[in-house]
Protein backbone atom coordinates (compact mmCIF):
# COMPACT_ATOMS: atom_id res chain seq x y z
CA UNK A 1 0.00 0.00 0.00
CA UNK A 2 1.66 3.66 -0.53
CA UNK A 3 1.31 5.31 2.52
CA UNK A 4 1.82 8.43 0.15
CA UNK A 5 -2.23 8.01 -1.67
CA UNK A 6 -3.80 5.94 0.72
CA UNK A 7 -4.35 6.26 4.85
CA UNK A 8 -6.32 4.74 7.85
CA UNK A 9 -7.99 7.31 10.02
CA UNK A 10 -8.99 6.36 13.62
CA UNK A 11 -12.11 7.99 12.86
CA UNK A 12 -13.44 5.16 10.68
CA UNK A 13 -14.22 3.63 13.85
CA UNK A 14 -16.89 6.48 14.96
CA UNK A 15 -18.37 6.44 11.91
CA UNK A 16 -18.95 2.86 11.70
CA UNK A 17 -19.88 2.77 15.75
CA UNK A 18 -22.81 5.82 14.82
CA UNK A 19 -24.13 3.37 11.56
CA UNK A 20 -24.21 0.08 14.38
CA UNK A 21 -26.45 2.35 16.68
CA UNK A 22 -28.74 2.69 13.77
CA UNK A 23 -28.95 -0.47 12.39
CA UNK A 24 -29.31 -1.86 16.27
CA UNK A 25 -32.43 1.29 16.74
CA UNK A 26 -34.49 -0.26 13.64
CA UNK A 27 -34.20 -3.84 14.70
CA UNK A 28 -35.00 -3.19 18.43
CA UNK A 29 -38.30 -1.34 16.56
CA UNK A 30 -38.82 -4.16 14.65
CA UNK A 31 -39.43 -7.00 16.22
CA UNK A 32 -40.93 -5.16 19.62
CA UNK A 33 -44.75 -6.32 19.36
CA UNK A 34 -43.42 -10.16 18.47
CA UNK A 35 -42.98 -10.92 22.60
CA UNK A 36 -46.06 -9.41 23.53
CA UNK A 37 -48.44 -10.26 20.42
CA UNK A 38 -51.13 -11.20 22.78
CA UNK A 39 -50.99 -8.22 25.18
CA UNK A 40 -50.84 -6.06 21.94
CA UNK A 41 -53.78 -7.46 20.48
CA UNK A 42 -56.02 -6.96 23.52
CA UNK A 43 -54.48 -3.41 23.97
CA UNK A 44 -55.62 -2.54 20.23
CA UNK A 45 -58.15 -5.10 19.92
CA UNK A 46 -57.26 -6.89 16.81
CA UNK A 47 -56.18 -10.70 16.12
CA UNK A 48 -52.69 -11.97 16.76
CA UNK A 49 -52.01 -12.12 12.69
CA UNK A 50 -52.81 -8.53 12.77
CA UNK A 51 -50.39 -7.66 15.21
CA UNK A 52 -47.61 -10.39 13.15
CA UNK A 53 -48.45 -7.33 10.26
CA UNK A 54 -46.16 -5.01 12.24
CA UNK A 55 -43.76 -6.97 12.07
CA UNK A 56 -44.13 -8.17 8.50
CA UNK A 57 -44.27 -4.65 7.12
CA UNK A 58 -40.94 -4.20 7.19
CA UNK A 59 -40.24 -7.47 4.65
CA UNK A 60 -43.12 -6.28 2.13
CA UNK A 61 -41.79 -2.95 2.27
CA UNK A 62 -37.95 -4.01 1.33
CA UNK A 63 -39.20 -5.76 -1.50
CA UNK A 64 -39.68 -2.92 -3.77
CA UNK A 65 -37.74 -0.29 -2.00
CA UNK A 66 -34.36 -2.22 -1.68
CA UNK A 67 -33.50 -1.14 -5.51
CA UNK A 68 -34.35 2.62 -5.38
CA UNK A 69 -32.42 2.74 -1.90
CA UNK A 70 -29.56 0.91 -3.57
CA UNK A 71 -29.61 3.47 -5.80
CA UNK A 72 -29.71 6.56 -3.26
CA UNK A 73 -26.61 5.58 -1.38
CA UNK A 74 -24.64 4.69 -4.47
CA UNK A 75 -25.74 7.84 -6.13
CA UNK A 76 -26.17 10.64 -3.27
CA UNK A 77 -23.45 8.60 -0.49
CA UNK A 78 -24.71 6.57 2.41
CA UNK A 79 -24.02 9.29 4.99
CA UNK A 80 -27.33 11.64 3.23
CA UNK A 81 -29.35 8.11 2.29
CA UNK A 82 -28.70 6.87 5.70
CA UNK A 83 -28.86 10.02 7.54
CA UNK A 84 -32.49 10.44 5.63
CA UNK A 85 -33.36 6.72 6.54
CA UNK A 86 -32.48 7.17 10.28
CA UNK A 87 -34.62 10.29 10.25
CA UNK A 88 -37.51 8.73 9.19
CA UNK A 89 -36.87 6.34 11.44
CA UNK A 90 -37.12 8.45 14.76
CA UNK A 91 -40.00 10.37 13.59
CA UNK A 92 -42.53 7.32 12.81
CA UNK A 93 -40.73 5.48 15.86
CA UNK A 94 -42.39 8.51 18.15
CA UNK A 95 -45.33 9.05 15.83
CA UNK A 96 -46.20 5.34 16.93
CA UNK A 97 -45.41 5.77 20.52
CA UNK A 98 -47.69 8.70 20.52
CA UNK A 99 -50.74 6.43 18.65
CA UNK A 100 -51.67 5.40 21.60
CA UNK A 101 -54.47 1.95 21.50
CA UNK A 102 -55.10 3.73 17.94
CA UNK A 103 -54.20 0.18 15.97
CA UNK A 104 -54.75 2.19 12.61
CA UNK A 105 -52.39 5.37 13.36
CA UNK A 106 -49.72 2.96 15.38
CA UNK A 107 -50.15 0.99 11.47
CA UNK A 108 -49.31 3.83 9.55
CA UNK A 109 -46.18 5.13 11.49
CA UNK A 110 -44.94 1.52 11.14
CA UNK A 111 -45.44 1.97 7.37
CA UNK A 112 -42.71 4.76 7.88
CA UNK A 113 -40.50 2.75 9.88
CA UNK A 114 -40.32 -0.09 7.35
CA UNK A 115 -40.05 2.02 4.43
CA UNK A 116 -36.73 3.57 6.75
CA UNK A 117 -35.25 0.09 7.24
CA UNK A 118 -33.86 -0.04 3.67
CA UNK A 119 -31.18 2.65 4.23
CA UNK A 120 -29.76 1.04 6.96
CA UNK A 121 -29.72 -2.59 5.69
CA UNK A 122 -28.28 -1.88 1.90
CA UNK A 123 -25.71 0.25 3.42
CA UNK A 124 -23.41 -2.35 5.61
CA UNK A 125 -20.92 -2.77 2.65
CA UNK A 126 -20.42 0.77 1.69
CA UNK A 127 -19.40 2.46 5.29
CA UNK A 128 -16.34 -0.40 5.36
CA UNK A 129 -16.13 0.65 1.63
CA UNK A 130 -15.16 3.77 2.19
CA UNK A 131 -13.54 4.27 5.70
CA UNK A 132 -11.40 0.40 5.55
CA UNK A 133 -8.71 -1.38 4.30
CA UNK A 134 -9.40 -4.11 2.31
CA UNK A 135 -8.02 -6.86 5.57
CA UNK A 136 -10.89 -5.17 8.02
CA UNK A 137 -14.04 -4.82 6.04
CA UNK A 138 -15.75 -8.23 6.63
CA UNK A 139 -14.50 -7.64 10.21
CA UNK A 140 -16.80 -4.61 9.79
CA UNK A 141 -19.54 -5.95 8.05
CA UNK A 142 -19.66 -8.17 10.71
CA UNK A 143 -19.92 -5.65 13.75
CA UNK A 144 -22.75 -4.08 12.05
CA UNK A 145 -24.62 -8.00 11.85
CA UNK A 146 -23.66 -7.96 15.64
CA UNK A 147 -25.35 -4.46 15.67
CA UNK A 148 -28.45 -5.51 14.04
CA UNK A 149 -28.49 -8.76 16.14
CA UNK A 150 -28.25 -7.13 19.38
CA UNK A 151 -31.08 -5.25 18.11
CA UNK A 152 -33.37 -7.70 17.82
CA UNK A 153 -32.20 -9.68 20.87
CA UNK A 154 -32.83 -6.30 23.15
CA UNK A 155 -36.17 -6.22 21.44
CA UNK A 156 -37.21 -9.13 22.33
CA UNK A 157 -36.10 -9.39 26.02
CA UNK A 158 -36.80 -5.93 27.26
CA UNK A 159 -40.41 -5.58 25.23
CA UNK A 160 -41.79 -8.33 28.15
CA UNK A 161 -39.86 -6.85 30.61
CA UNK A 162 -41.38 -3.02 30.63
CA UNK A 163 -44.64 -4.67 29.48
CA UNK A 164 -44.74 -5.87 32.93
CA UNK A 165 -45.13 -1.87 34.54
CA UNK A 166 -45.87 0.03 31.46
CA UNK A 167 -48.01 0.39 28.76
CA UNK A 168 -47.68 -0.66 25.17
CA UNK A 169 -47.43 2.28 23.48
CA UNK A 170 -44.90 3.99 26.24
CA UNK A 171 -42.79 1.44 25.37
CA UNK A 172 -43.06 2.17 21.71
CA UNK A 173 -42.48 5.91 22.99
CA UNK A 174 -39.37 4.81 24.51
CA UNK A 175 -38.13 2.69 21.82
CA UNK A 176 -39.09 5.98 19.35
CA UNK A 177 -37.41 8.00 21.22
CA UNK A 178 -34.16 5.94 21.46
CA UNK A 179 -34.42 5.60 17.87
CA UNK A 180 -34.68 9.70 17.14
CA UNK A 181 -31.41 9.98 19.85
CA UNK A 182 -29.75 7.44 17.32
CA UNK A 183 -30.19 9.20 14.44
CA UNK A 184 -29.01 12.47 15.75
CA UNK A 185 -25.87 10.74 16.69
CA UNK A 186 -25.42 9.16 13.10
CA UNK A 187 -26.09 12.62 11.88
CA UNK A 188 -23.49 14.33 14.28
CA UNK A 189 -20.75 11.84 13.45
CA UNK A 190 -20.78 10.27 10.08
CA UNK A 191 -18.43 11.64 6.94
CA UNK A 192 -19.06 10.67 3.80
CA UNK A 193 -15.64 9.33 3.18
CA UNK A 194 -12.09 10.51 4.45
CA UNK A 195 -9.87 12.88 2.97
CA UNK A 196 -7.60 10.23 2.44
CA UNK A 197 -9.13 7.04 1.05
CA UNK A 198 -7.90 3.35 3.36
CA UNK A 199 -6.70 1.81 0.09
CA UNK A 200 -6.29 1.86 -3.83
CA UNK A 201 -9.82 0.21 -4.50
CA UNK A 202 -11.68 2.71 -1.87
CA UNK A 203 -11.04 5.82 -4.60
CA UNK A 204 -11.90 3.27 -7.30
CA UNK A 205 -14.45 5.05 -9.81
CA UNK A 206 -18.04 2.80 -9.55
CA UNK A 207 -20.36 1.89 -12.48
CA UNK A 208 -24.03 3.64 -12.24
CA UNK A 209 -26.35 1.24 -10.48
CA UNK A 210 -27.97 -0.37 -13.44
CA UNK A 211 -24.78 -1.05 -15.36
CA UNK A 212 -23.62 -2.03 -12.17
CA UNK A 213 -26.81 -4.21 -11.94
CA UNK A 214 -25.89 -5.87 -14.90
CA UNK A 215 -22.24 -6.36 -14.15
CA UNK A 216 -23.31 -8.15 -10.90
CA UNK A 217 -25.50 -10.80 -12.50
CA UNK A 218 -23.04 -11.62 -14.82
CA UNK A 219 -20.80 -12.76 -12.25
CA UNK A 220 -21.51 -16.99 -12.03
CA UNK A 221 -19.97 -16.29 -8.19
CA UNK A 222 -22.54 -13.40 -7.27
CA UNK A 223 -25.75 -15.95 -8.72
CA UNK A 224 -24.52 -18.80 -6.95
CA UNK A 225 -23.90 -16.96 -3.92
CA UNK A 226 -27.88 -15.15 -3.81
CA UNK A 227 -28.62 -18.78 -4.06
CA UNK A 228 -26.80 -19.48 -0.55
CA UNK A 229 -27.80 -16.17 0.92
CA UNK A 230 -31.69 -17.23 0.07
CA UNK A 231 -31.59 -20.55 1.64
CA UNK A 232 -29.52 -19.27 4.86
CA UNK A 233 -31.30 -16.60 5.52
CA UNK A 234 -34.43 -18.30 4.64
CA UNK A 235 -33.70 -21.34 7.62
CA UNK A 236 -32.56 -18.84 10.06
CA UNK A 237 -35.96 -17.05 9.35
CA UNK A 238 -37.84 -19.59 9.74
CA UNK A 239 -36.15 -21.16 12.97
CA UNK A 240 -36.57 -17.87 14.53
CA UNK A 241 -40.26 -17.47 13.75
CA UNK A 242 -40.92 -21.22 15.02
CA UNK A 243 -38.54 -22.25 17.94
CA UNK A 244 -41.08 -22.20 19.76
CA UNK A 245 -44.03 -24.76 18.08
CA UNK A 246 -40.41 -26.83 17.36
CA UNK A 247 -39.82 -27.66 20.10
CA UNK A 248 -43.26 -28.18 22.06
CA UNK A 249 -44.14 -31.85 20.72
CA UNK A 250 -41.31 -32.39 22.60
CA UNK A 251 -42.67 -31.16 26.29
CA UNK A 252 -40.42 -28.10 26.61
CA UNK A 253 -41.90 -24.96 28.11
CA UNK A 254 -42.01 -21.54 26.03
CA UNK A 255 -39.84 -19.81 28.05
CA UNK A 256 -37.21 -22.95 27.39
CA UNK A 257 -38.28 -22.00 23.28
CA UNK A 258 -37.36 -18.25 24.32
CA UNK A 259 -33.89 -19.79 25.91
CA UNK A 260 -32.94 -21.59 23.07
CA UNK A 261 -33.98 -18.41 21.30
CA UNK A 262 -31.91 -16.41 23.50
CA UNK A 263 -28.84 -18.79 22.33
CA UNK A 264 -29.06 -18.93 18.83
CA UNK A 265 -29.23 -14.97 18.89
CA UNK A 266 -26.17 -14.90 21.26
CA UNK A 267 -24.07 -17.08 19.58
CA UNK A 268 -25.06 -15.47 16.14
CA UNK A 269 -23.27 -12.60 17.51
CA UNK A 270 -20.18 -14.49 18.55
CA UNK A 271 -20.09 -16.18 14.82
CA UNK A 272 -20.93 -12.46 13.34
CA UNK A 273 -17.33 -11.05 14.72
CA UNK A 274 -15.57 -14.24 14.90
CA UNK A 275 -15.59 -15.80 11.62
CA UNK A 276 -15.29 -12.60 9.64
CA UNK A 277 -11.92 -11.23 11.46
CA UNK A 278 -10.43 -15.06 10.86
CA UNK A 279 -11.04 -14.14 7.20
CA UNK A 280 -9.91 -11.18 7.12
CA UNK A 281 -6.56 -12.27 8.69
CA UNK A 282 -6.07 -15.07 6.31
CA UNK A 283 -7.32 -12.80 3.55
CA UNK A 284 -9.88 -15.49 2.10
CA UNK A 285 -13.81 -15.32 2.07
CA UNK A 286 -14.75 -18.91 0.24
CA UNK A 287 -13.60 -21.30 2.79
CA UNK A 288 -15.18 -19.56 5.47
CA UNK A 289 -18.74 -19.38 3.51
CA UNK A 290 -18.47 -23.39 3.14
CA UNK A 291 -17.51 -23.54 6.88
CA UNK A 292 -19.92 -21.82 8.02
CA UNK A 293 -23.13 -23.51 6.05
CA UNK A 294 -22.14 -26.88 5.88
CA UNK A 295 -20.99 -26.79 9.84
CA UNK A 296 -24.77 -25.41 10.57
CA UNK A 297 -26.33 -28.49 9.56
CA UNK A 298 -25.31 -30.75 13.00
CA UNK A 299 -27.48 -27.89 15.04
CA UNK A 300 -30.14 -27.73 13.17
CA UNK A 301 -30.40 -31.64 13.11
CA UNK A 302 -30.21 -31.08 16.56
CA UNK A 303 -32.90 -28.59 16.84
CA UNK A 304 -35.11 -31.86 15.16
CA UNK A 305 -34.12 -34.43 17.19
CA UNK A 306 -32.58 -33.50 20.50
CA UNK A 307 -34.39 -34.93 23.72
CA UNK A 308 -32.64 -32.82 26.55
CA UNK A 309 -32.69 -29.27 27.12
CA UNK A 310 -28.82 -29.39 27.22
CA UNK A 311 -28.29 -30.89 23.52
CA UNK A 312 -30.86 -28.17 22.37
CA UNK A 313 -28.97 -25.26 23.81
CA UNK A 314 -25.99 -26.81 22.41
CA UNK A 315 -28.07 -27.54 18.77
CA UNK A 316 -28.92 -23.61 18.87
CA UNK A 317 -25.45 -22.38 20.20
CA UNK A 318 -23.71 -24.33 16.64
CA UNK A 319 -26.99 -23.77 14.47
CA UNK A 320 -26.47 -19.63 15.44
CA UNK A 321 -22.50 -19.19 15.90
CA UNK A 322 -21.95 -21.01 11.90
CA UNK A 323 -25.05 -19.92 10.46
CA UNK A 324 -25.08 -15.93 11.30
CA UNK A 325 -21.47 -15.93 10.01
CA UNK A 326 -22.53 -16.61 6.17
CA UNK A 327 -24.02 -13.53 5.76
CA UNK A 328 -21.39 -10.80 6.76
CA UNK A 329 -18.00 -12.72 5.01
CA UNK A 330 -20.46 -13.28 2.25
CA UNK A 331 -21.31 -9.85 1.79
CA UNK A 332 -18.07 -8.75 1.65
CA UNK A 333 -16.74 -11.01 -0.36
CA UNK A 334 -19.75 -10.01 -3.04
CA UNK A 335 -18.66 -6.42 -3.03
CA UNK A 336 -15.42 -7.84 -3.88
CA UNK A 337 -16.25 -10.10 -6.80
CA UNK A 338 -18.63 -7.83 -8.84
CA UNK A 339 -16.59 -5.03 -8.85
CA UNK A 340 -16.87 -2.54 -10.39
CA UNK A 341 -21.06 -2.97 -9.69
CA UNK A 342 -21.34 -0.07 -6.46
CA UNK A 343 -21.40 -1.26 -3.05
CA UNK A 344 -24.85 -0.64 -2.47
CA UNK A 345 -26.19 -1.93 -5.08
CA UNK A 346 -24.74 -5.76 -4.56
CA UNK A 347 -25.68 -5.24 -0.48
CA UNK A 348 -29.30 -4.41 -1.87
CA UNK A 349 -29.69 -7.55 -3.87
CA UNK A 350 -28.17 -9.82 -1.22
CA UNK A 351 -30.90 -8.27 1.54
CA UNK A 352 -33.30 -8.19 -0.96
CA UNK A 353 -32.83 -11.74 -1.36
CA UNK A 354 -32.80 -12.66 2.60
CA UNK A 355 -36.46 -10.70 2.77
CA UNK A 356 -37.74 -12.70 0.04
CA UNK A 357 -36.80 -15.79 2.26
CA UNK A 358 -39.66 -15.18 4.51
CA UNK A 359 -41.60 -17.82 1.98
CA UNK A 360 -39.17 -20.45 4.03
CA UNK A 361 -41.37 -19.47 7.44
CA UNK A 362 -45.40 -20.29 5.53
CA UNK A 363 -43.65 -23.70 3.89
CA UNK A 364 -42.17 -25.08 7.34
CA UNK A 365 -45.48 -24.78 8.63
CA UNK A 366 -46.83 -26.08 5.27
CA UNK A 367 -44.65 -29.37 5.92
CA UNK A 368 -45.74 -29.55 9.66
CA UNK A 369 -46.77 -33.19 10.63
CA UNK A 370 -49.92 -33.46 12.12
CA UNK A 371 -48.57 -34.63 15.81
CA UNK A 372 -47.64 -30.96 15.29
CA UNK A 373 -43.57 -32.20 14.33
CA UNK A 374 -41.50 -29.83 12.13
CA UNK A 375 -39.27 -32.90 11.47
CA UNK A 376 -39.60 -33.07 7.80
CA UNK A 377 -39.32 -29.14 7.27
CA UNK A 378 -36.10 -29.49 9.16
CA UNK A 379 -34.94 -32.15 7.03
CA UNK A 380 -35.68 -30.20 3.94
CA UNK A 381 -34.08 -27.41 5.55
CA UNK A 382 -31.16 -29.43 6.34
CA UNK A 383 -30.78 -30.82 2.27
CA UNK A 384 -30.95 -27.40 0.83
CA UNK A 385 -28.07 -26.50 2.86
CA UNK A 386 -26.21 -28.95 2.04
CA UNK A 387 -26.77 -27.87 -1.49
CA UNK A 388 -25.58 -24.42 -0.59
CA UNK A 389 -22.24 -25.85 0.88
CA UNK A 390 -21.65 -27.75 -2.49
CA UNK A 391 -22.66 -24.62 -4.26
CA UNK A 392 -20.14 -22.54 -2.36
CA UNK A 393 -17.54 -25.22 -3.10
CA UNK A 394 -17.98 -23.90 -6.76
CA UNK A 395 -17.36 -19.85 -5.84
CA UNK A 396 -14.65 -18.03 -7.12
CA UNK A 397 -12.00 -17.23 -4.79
Amino acid sequence: MDSTTTKVYGYRWAVLGAFMLVNLAIQVLWISYAPVTGQAATLYGVSDLRIGFFSMLFMIAFVPLSIPVSWAIDTLGFRKSVGFGSSLMGVAGVLRGLAGPDYTLALIATVGLAASQPFMLNAWTKVPALWFPPRQRATAVGLVTLASLLGTALGMVLTPALAASVSIPTIQLYYGLFSAACALVFIVVARERPATPPSDDAGEARSLMLAGLRHAFTVPSFRRFLIISFVCLGVFNGISTWIEAIVRPRGFSPQEAGTLGAVILLSGVLGAVIIPAISDRRGKRRPFIILGVALCIPGLLGLAYAQSFLLLCLASAILGFFLTSVLPVGMQYVSEITRPTPEGTSNGLIQLFGQAAVVFVYLMEALRGKDGSFTIAILVASALLAMSALIAGTLRE
